[in-house]
């Protein structure tokens, strides 16, 4: 005897769905709704000040893009999205009704005492799918440092760990110093 198939939620769904359910934070992973652990203040107040290091970054740059913290998904296929705590869209400016980052290039995660590894493993193969994807970044707060993925001419990541300095971001054309991170 065999089990009844399940049957996997679509990203239409999933966003008909979270509108109904604001009441927390949800990511689509492999067509199942995961719940998102409740932020503390001090992963509010990190994801703030990076945030704003990269708005003030593009400002600086003139670039034709916009960082978003938290509130925006990132489709990786038909059945899984994710919510990265930073991410850079470049291209024509996002709607109001929109709930996905149709060009991501930048994407943020910050680790915590608390983060899945296992789960941040599956997540960064998942975003290295996207297209339009150039730079993954692991914020370590505790370590001070970043690890930085950059996809390289023949479209593969490439993974360099920063500790001091600044982080080369072309594209979109910044440089993202970690002072500014980690102040």
């Amino acid at each position: 005897m065999t089990a009844p198939a399940l049957e996997l939620m679509t990203i239409p769904e999933f966003l008909a769905w979270s509108e109904r359910h604001e009441e927390a934070r949800y990511e689509l992973a492999d067509g199942e709704i995961v719940a998102m652990p409740r932020e503390q203040p001090e992963q509010v107040t990190a994801k703030g000040k990076i945030w704003r290091a990269v708005a003030e970054a593009l400002a600086r740059a003139g670039a034709p893009c916009e960082a978003y913290v938290g509130g925006l998904g990132v489709a990786v296929d038909q059945h899984t999205v994710y919510a990265p705590d930073i991410l850079v869209n470049c291209g024509d400016p996002i709607t109001t009704e929109e709930m996905l980052a149709p060009a991501p290039i930048v994407i943020v995660e910050l680790l915590w005492p608390t983060s899945d590894t296992k789960d941040a493993n599956v997540k960064r193969e998942d975003y290295f799918r996207v297209a339009s994807l150039a730079h993954y970044l692991v914020v370590d707060p505790a370590r001070r440092a970043v690890l930085h993925y950059r996809r390289d001419a023949a479209a593969t990541f490439r993974p360099e760990t920063v500790t001091e300095g600044s982080i080369r971001l072309d594209p979109p054309g910044i440089d993202l110093a970690l002072r500014d991170i980690f102040a």
